[in-house]
């Protein structure tokens, strides 16, 4: 059974989801949750689920490394970003390359990079007349949004769309995709890397 750890900011519905959906497998089973927002409602979410959360702050996940050795004392195989808003720190990536995902709620190269999370995704894209949208799953590298390609799923931009009405429609995608694209990650399978689905 592999053991994922899911890394969060803020609400917490995809990590949730991905709780949820690997709750009931055989394949891996989220063990814990990192979390470096003290008032993150992600906190109650993985608490009511039964994982147990480890709050940090920046001292912790770069400067004494204590994040890094806390994923190692719990024999982490998969780290997985939901919504985690701080740059992941080369010590971190170094030690998990190719087992450190994330997931950008667009199409990947574009509207990525450093300050380019939620609704500002999401403004960028209407403003910028695009009619396709979606999401990126993608490993993490040492910068913002720019490892390699897992996954993309893609949507319509409709003329009268807001960012909130495109965010849940992209956040349809999400849910849809991530833990299914996780777990064939996990179980080796090919068909988890490079693929791009119309939806």
């Amino acid at each position: 059974m592999k053991r994922i750890a899911i890394f969060a900011s803020g609400s917490g519905t995809n990590a949730e989801n991905i709780i949820r959906y690997f709750s009931t497998g055989k394949t891996a089973k989220v063990v814990r949750v990192y979390v470096n927002n003290r008032d993150a409602f992600v906190i109650k979410r993985s608490a009511d689920l039964g994982i147990p959360v480890s709050v940090f702050d920046r001292n912790d996940l770069y400067g004494t490394g204590k994040v890094l050795d806390d994923l190692k004392n719990h024999e982490i195989d998969l780290v997985v970003l939901a919504g985690f808003l701080w740059h992941i720190p080369d010590s971190i990536t170094a030690e998990f390359r190719g087992r450190l995902v994330n997931i950008h709620p667009a199409l990947l190269p574009d509207f990525g990079g450093k300050g380019m999370y939620g609704d500002r995704v999401h403004r960028a894209v209407i403003e910028s007349g695009r009619k396709i949208t979606g999401i990126t799953i993608h490993f993490v590298n040492e910068e913002y949004d720019s490892g390699d390609v897992i996954f993309q799923a893609d949507c319509e931009v409709k003329s009268d769309d807001t960012p909130d009405t495109l965010a849940a429609r992209v956040h349809e995608l999400e849910y849809r995709y991530y833990p299914v694209i996780l777990e064939k990650l996990l179980k080796g399978d090919p068909a988890g890397r490079s693929d791009v689905i119309k939806h």
